[in-house]
Protein backbone atom coordinates (compact mmCIF):
# COMPACT_ATOMS: atom_id res chain seq x y z
CA UNK A 1 0.00 0.00 0.00
CA UNK A 2 1.73 3.53 -0.98
CA UNK A 3 2.59 6.11 1.86
CA UNK A 4 0.59 9.55 1.79
CA UNK A 5 2.19 12.60 2.73
CA UNK A 6 -0.48 15.45 3.34
CA UNK A 7 -0.74 19.01 4.52
CA UNK A 8 -3.09 21.72 4.83
CA UNK A 9 -2.06 25.73 4.59
CA UNK A 10 -3.86 28.96 4.81
CA UNK A 11 -3.28 31.26 1.22
CA UNK A 12 -4.22 34.54 1.04
CA UNK A 13 -7.20 34.90 -1.95
CA UNK A 14 -4.56 37.78 -3.37
CA UNK A 15 -2.23 35.11 -3.61
CA UNK A 16 -3.72 32.14 -5.26
CA UNK A 17 -2.45 32.52 -8.68
CA UNK A 18 1.32 32.46 -7.08
CA UNK A 19 0.48 29.76 -5.07
CA UNK A 20 -1.21 27.74 -8.35
CA UNK A 21 2.33 28.30 -10.27
CA UNK A 22 4.79 27.15 -7.37
CA UNK A 23 1.89 24.14 -6.40
CA UNK A 24 2.35 23.32 -10.37
CA UNK A 25 6.19 23.72 -10.59
CA UNK A 26 6.80 21.72 -7.46
CA UNK A 27 4.12 18.48 -8.39
CA UNK A 28 6.10 18.27 -11.64
CA UNK A 29 8.88 18.10 -9.68
CA UNK A 30 8.14 15.53 -7.36
CA UNK A 31 6.57 13.48 -9.91
CA UNK A 32 9.93 13.29 -11.76
CA UNK A 33 11.91 12.59 -8.76
CA UNK A 34 9.20 9.28 -8.34
CA UNK A 35 5.64 10.25 -6.19
CA UNK A 36 2.51 8.35 -7.92
CA UNK A 37 0.46 11.26 -7.20
CA UNK A 38 0.76 14.83 -6.40
CA UNK A 39 -2.81 16.65 -5.61
CA UNK A 40 -3.56 20.14 -4.25
CA UNK A 41 -6.92 21.53 -3.43
CA UNK A 42 -8.49 25.15 -2.85
CA UNK A 43 -11.16 24.83 -0.06
CA UNK A 44 -15.06 24.76 -1.44
CA UNK A 45 -17.38 23.35 1.17
CA UNK A 46 -14.72 23.97 4.96
CA UNK A 47 -17.01 25.88 7.25
CA UNK A 48 -15.59 27.59 10.51
CA UNK A 49 -16.25 24.86 13.02
CA UNK A 50 -17.00 25.84 16.93
CA UNK A 51 -14.25 23.90 18.32
CA UNK A 52 -11.89 22.45 15.26
CA UNK A 53 -11.95 22.49 11.36
CA UNK A 54 -9.41 22.91 8.93
CA UNK A 55 -9.82 27.15 9.01
CA UNK A 56 -9.08 26.83 12.54
CA UNK A 57 -6.21 24.22 12.01
CA UNK A 58 -4.01 26.81 10.29
CA UNK A 59 -5.75 30.39 11.70
CA UNK A 60 -7.29 30.84 8.58
CA UNK A 61 -8.11 34.58 7.79
CA UNK A 62 -11.30 36.20 6.33
CA UNK A 63 -9.08 36.90 3.30
CA UNK A 64 -7.30 33.49 2.95
CA UNK A 65 -8.13 30.53 1.76
CA UNK A 66 -7.55 26.70 2.88
CA UNK A 67 -5.47 24.50 0.60
CA UNK A 68 -5.73 21.07 1.36
CA UNK A 69 -3.30 18.63 -0.42
CA UNK A 70 -1.18 15.36 -0.54
CA UNK A 71 1.53 13.22 -2.37
CA UNK A 72 1.56 9.58 -2.86
CA UNK A 73 4.36 7.10 -2.68
CA UNK A 74 5.25 3.66 -2.99
CA UNK A 75 6.42 3.37 0.51
CA UNK A 76 7.80 5.12 3.31
CA UNK A 77 11.53 4.51 1.89
CA UNK A 78 10.52 5.93 -1.26
CA UNK A 79 9.21 9.02 0.22
CA UNK A 80 12.03 9.66 1.80
CA UNK A 81 13.96 9.25 -1.20
CA UNK A 82 11.46 11.15 -3.37
CA UNK A 83 11.65 13.96 -0.47
CA UNK A 84 15.73 13.89 -0.36
CA UNK A 85 15.86 14.51 -4.12
CA UNK A 86 13.22 17.24 -3.77
CA UNK A 87 14.75 19.23 -1.05
CA UNK A 88 18.38 19.96 -3.57
CA UNK A 89 16.24 20.18 -6.63
CA UNK A 90 17.87 23.46 -8.04
CA UNK A 91 14.40 24.33 -9.65
CA UNK A 92 12.61 24.99 -6.41
CA UNK A 93 13.11 27.64 -3.54
CA UNK A 94 11.76 26.26 -0.82
CA UNK A 95 12.60 28.99 1.48
CA UNK A 96 9.97 30.48 3.94
CA UNK A 97 10.33 33.76 3.59
CA UNK A 98 9.43 33.58 -0.60
CA UNK A 99 6.36 31.58 0.12
CA UNK A 100 3.17 32.99 -1.07
CA UNK A 101 1.32 31.63 2.58
CA UNK A 102 2.39 31.95 6.28
CA UNK A 103 4.62 28.77 6.26
CA UNK A 104 4.55 28.59 10.60
CA UNK A 105 0.54 27.89 10.36
CA UNK A 106 1.17 24.91 7.81
CA UNK A 107 0.33 21.41 9.17
CA UNK A 108 1.90 18.49 7.20
CA UNK A 109 3.10 14.41 8.16
CA UNK A 110 3.36 11.49 6.88
CA UNK A 111 0.71 8.80 6.99
CA UNK A 112 0.88 5.02 6.23
CA UNK A 113 -2.46 4.39 4.71
CA UNK A 114 -4.74 1.13 6.71
CA UNK A 115 -7.80 0.75 4.12
CA UNK A 116 -7.72 1.50 0.28
CA UNK A 117 -10.65 0.55 -1.59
Amino acid sequence: MAYVDGYVLAVPRAAMDSYREIASQSGAVWMEHGALSYVECFADDVPYGELTSFPRAVQAKDDEIVVFSWITYESREARDAVNAKVMVDPRLKMDPATMPFDTRRMIFGGFTPFIQL
